[in-house]
């Protein structure tokens, strides 16, 4: 067989390409793009999927811009269930948008994009002196953020079509003054009311649960009754100032950084100047600035001619009112303060000196530099301390990233321990013991960290005891551990947690007892009016609730008032049962007229917000966008239960 195979080579070559390229072409490649394309999708649009990893990739930019502006907020509202869950409502929102700008055609013409950028603030920041963007810094920043000049065009002109979508109904949002006036007065009237409380507590101090009654209670509620899975940990972290107090710099790197940076470290120049403005803008015509470059000339003779007048003739004679009462002095000023010519002009002179007409963009300048004020320059002793914590934090940052490298790799390479890692970069050691997944109240720091503990107690964390990977728990501050002892989630021994059970039987028991004195005192009292009991007769509207339960306040707005008196019974739950009577309703008190323009304002702007929100849900029905995991609970106090 192999003597074939040696003769017959290119035949055997032959046969190996026909059977094997046509394999890997129908299910080599077709797995590579399954592997690519294929990923739990978590919403639909438009028939297009939205997978796991591009929800992720946009809450972690969502994350990274709320904490870049608002660096004190607390990282588990920005990794919680609810915070992912509105992150993924946005991310179906924008792609609804931008289907809808797409079927409707809605593009963005050259001049329109063109003038968009002219105004953006962070472009107009990259423009030098002469008014003229400066491409190079501009492909820097742009590529600072992943992007190409190309790529951040063309996402400003997806984000001006997308626009577009719901701009002509915000635009055309329209409410009347009648309708406007009638819904507020409705929204705001005020009713006269009585009101009887059946205090769950009152109903508390009457009861007397029996041992039967509590592990009965016990047992039909045990998921209240759940101690969470726990666990003792170690773990280590490193961050730049760890990496920081491990620098030590010598004496001849301090000095040579103190000579070299000397004139930066000491401070810039300033100088001050007076001039004499003759105005002349760009936009007047040649004629017009011959005239005012003729007037500065004719003035910079008089001022050359007796230097020591030329604060009265800038008195007199300068066109910017903001230095002319002066004399023309325009106090000290560094580098970047003035225009350029102006501010070459200023720099190239010795004191005393007037310079020749300078034009710039404001008009024409007569200059004379008065003073000048040399930095000091500090002593390097004086300065030591500085240059020390400059010279460590720059280091410190660049070394960080050799250190984050090692510390990744460490403590997945050496799973078992984290003993290695934080030898080998000088790290401590730190323990902790009844951690939970969800963190207690009060705790601070990497322990309250939702990206933390998920991967503490995820499985490889848990039943394999290994290292977790190394987490960005902050800016440049990663951290890893690893579970010594682990506690799974059990329900508590009833004996444990009889106080418990007692308390919650008793607020139970008493809140319905409260609700079943309150209901038949309801209908005893539409019966037979004249024998309710009730407090004294209070005014209440959404604006003046009186401390009153906002439920009391909706029943009692809501009820009809057609047929006065009126009795309605309140639910207040945990708190027990209420019964309002509506006796009188009073139109709500006039309002300045100021104040209802404003309101009116305010409620044509809810009107389109209501007509927007209407639109969008039809966009929605019409590119048929669900989302496909489900929302999640907030969070109930009454289900967490501490040891």
């Amino acid at each position: 067989m192999f003597d074939f195979i040696r003769k017959h080579t290119k035949v055997t070559m032959a046969l190996l390409f026909l059977l094997i390229v046509p394999s890997f072409i129908l299910f080599g490649l077709d797995g590579y793009n399954r592997s690519r394309e294929q990923g739990v999708a978590v919403a639909r649009v438009d028939g297009k999927d939205i997978i796991q990893s591009e929800w992720d990739r946009a809450h972690q930019l969502e994350v990274d811009r709320l904490r870049a502006s608002m660096p004190s907020l607390d990282a588990k509202l920005l990794d919680s269930p609810q915070a992912r869950y509105a992150t993924l409502e946005r991310l179906v929102r924008d792609r609804v948008i931008a289907a809808a700008a797409d079927k409707f055609k809605l593009v963005i013409s050259d001049q329109r994009l063109a003038r968009e950028l002219q105004q953006s603030s962070e472009i107009a920041s990259l423009r030098r002196s002469d008014g003229n963007l400066d491409m190079e810094r501009y492909r820097q920043v742009l590529g600072s953020q992943g992007m190409s000049p190309e790529m951040f065009e063309a996402n400003v002109r997806a984000d001006l079509s997308n626009r577009q979508v719901l701009t002509g109904i915000g635009a055309s949002g329209f409410s009347s003054s009648s309708a406007a006036d009638l819904a507020l007065n409705a929204y705001f009237e005020k009713r006269e009311i009585q009101l009887a409380r059946f205090n769950a507590a009152d109903f508390a101090a009457k009861l007397s649960p029996t041992d039967a009654d509590l592990d009965q209670f016990y047992k039909a509620n045990e998921k209240l009754f759940q101690a969470p899975e726990q666990a003792s940990i170690e773990y280590v972290m490193l961050d730049v100032e760890t990496v920081r107090k491990s620098i030590t710099i010598n004496e001849a790197d301090l000095k040579t950084y103190y000579e070299q940076n000397l004139q930066r470290l000491s401070g810039a120049e300033e100088r001050r100047a007076s001039h004499i403005l003759i105005t002349s803008p760009k936009t007047a015509s040649a004629e017009e600035r011959q005239k005012a470059k003729a007037k500065a000339e004719e003035l910079l003779a008089a001022v050359k001619k007796s230097p020591d007048t030329f604060a009265d003739v800038a008195r007199k004679n300068s066109q910017d009112p903001g230095s002319a009462p002066s004399g023309g002095d325009l106090d000290f000023f560094a580098r970047g303060a003035m225009v350029k010519p102006f501010e070459d002009a200023v720099f190239s002179m010795k004191k005393g000196d007037i310079s020749a007409v300078v034009e710039s963009e404001f008009g024409y300048h007569i200059i004379r530099l008065t003073d000048i004020k040399a930095p000091k320059q500090r002593s390097f002793e004086e300065m030591k301390p500085e240059l020390e914590a400059d010279l460590k934090k720059q280091q410190a940052q660049k070394k960080f990233s050799e250190a984050a490298e090692a510390f990744t790799n460490g403590v997945y390479e050496q799973a078992g321990s984290l003993k290695p890692v934080a030898e080998r970069l000088k790290l401590d050691i730190k323990t902790a013991s009844n951690v939970t997944r969800q963190p207690s109240a009060g705790t601070t720091g990497v322990l309250a960290n939702p990206k933390f503990l998920n991967a503490l107690f995820g499985p490889d964390a848990v039943e394999k005891k290994r290292n977790t990977e190394a987490i960005e728990v902050a800016p440049s501050q990663l951290v890893s551990g690893r579970i010594l002892q682990y506690t799974p989630a059990r329900t508590q021994p009833f004996a444990e947690v009889k106080d418990i059970v007692r308390q919650r039987w008793l607020a139970q028991r008493s809140a319905e007892e409260a609700r079943k004195e309150g209901l038949a005192k309801l209908v005893a009292w539409k019966a037979a009016p004249a024998s309710a009991v009730l407090a004294a007769p209070v005014l209440v509207s959404r604006e003046q609730t009186q401390n009153l339960p906002v439920q009391v306040i909706d029943a009692a707005l809501r009820v009809d008032a057609s047929a006065l008196p009126v009795f309605a019974g309140v639910d207040l739950g945990a708190q027990g049962y209420a019964i309002v009577k509506v006796a009188k309703v009073m139109p709500r008190d006039a309002r300045p007229d100021a104040a209802a323009k404003q309101e009116r304002n305010q409620y044509a702007q809810w009107w389109t917000s209501a007509e927007n929100l209407a639109y969008y849900n039809g966009l929605k029905e019409r590119f048929k966008a669900e989302i496909l995991v489900a929302k999640p609970a907030s969070v109930n106090a009454d289900e967490v239960v501490t040891q």
